[in-house]
């Protein structure tokens, strides 16, 4: 069964070939669709655009930061004195004579010349360091995934509670006595007679308290409500690039939620549908997160 992944996540793979220390790190936030953003070294274009590809294999969603950082330490710079040309120089200066007041040759002055001594940079091989790297990003991008999908766990959990949250306002929803005919009838009644009606007529009274019920009736939401509940967890239970679909859902839920506190006649109902808004507001909020 697939698993719910949140967009968020953090990885770091890191490593040395030969001279060269390099560091991958991915973040990834919330995003409507996914954008990998890649910033590498001069000259590791390549290495990038393959981190990139394999990050938008592997991801649907969210906004992705990928950086490359290399770096060699001082003591990769190796001196090297050209010793051939170092003998060549001394036995040269030996044969010419040494005009009058002219002081001889010293080894400083011979090793001051150009080409004497050489300072070679310690290279890393790029056949490895290309191998190094790219399975470097190949782990990253494994450690994100996985990262994503810890908090996905964590995240399903909580939007799993609200769905049954909603499920069960809906059935309290459902058995609210203030939705029952009689007791809009007692409503109407008492205020028929605090305004000192009481003779209304009976049947008059029956109709009106029809009429109300009718215009009041939230059937047509709270079977809405359950048809988006059983949607919402069958997308939890299926798990994958749900996120979406979740996100259309809480806009579903919302829409009842509103129209069922509109009709409300009661405070009861009032109390359930206020409720009812507040989870669905807190669902949506979740469900931001899922990819």
């Amino acid at each position: 069964m697939a698993q719910i992944a949140s967009m968020t996540g953090f990885a770091r793979a890191a490593g040395t070939t030969g001279p060269v220390h390099w560091a991958w790190e991915v973040r990834s936030v919330n995003g409507r669709g996914l954008e990998v953003r890649v910033r590498v070294p001069a000259g590791q274009d390549g290495a990038g655009e393959a981190a990139r590809a394999a990050l938008q294999k592997a991801l649907t969603r969210g906004q992705c930061q990928l950086t490359l950082t290399l770096t060699k330490p001082e003591a990769a710079a190796r001196v090297r004195i050209n010793e051939a040309l170092l003998a060549s120089l001394a036995q040269a200066v030996a044969r010419v004579p040494v005009p009058e007041g002219v002081a001889p040759a010293t080894m400083d002055g011979l090793l001051g010349l150009r080409g004497v001594i050489e300072v070679e940079d310690e290279a890393a091989d790029t056949d490895s360091l290309t191998r190094d790297l790219t399975e470097g990003a190949a782990r990253l991008v494994a450690d994100l995934v996985e990262a994503r999908r810890a908090e996905g766990r964590q995240l399903a959990q909580v939007v799993t509670g609200q769905v049954e949250r909603i499920a069960a306002l809906t059935q309290a929803a459902e058995d609210n006595p203030a939705r029952r005919p009689a007791a809009v009838r007692a409503r109407l009644e008492a205020a028929v007679a605090a305004l000192g009606g009481s003779g209304l007529d009976p049947d008059r009274l029956h109709q009106e308290a029809m009429l109300l019920a009718g215009k009041a009736d939230v059937r047509e939401e709270l079977d809405r409500l359950r048809a988006h509940v059983a949607s919402a967890r069958e997308l939890l239970a299926a798990g994958g690039a749900v996120g979406r679909r979740l996100d259309f859902l809480a806009q579903e839920f919302g829409r009842e939620a509103n129209t069922l506190s509109a009709k409300a006649n009661d405070i009861s109902l009032s109390r359930i549908g206020l409720d009812l808004k507040a989870v669905v507001e807190q669902f949506r909020e979740q469900v931001q997160n899922i990819e």
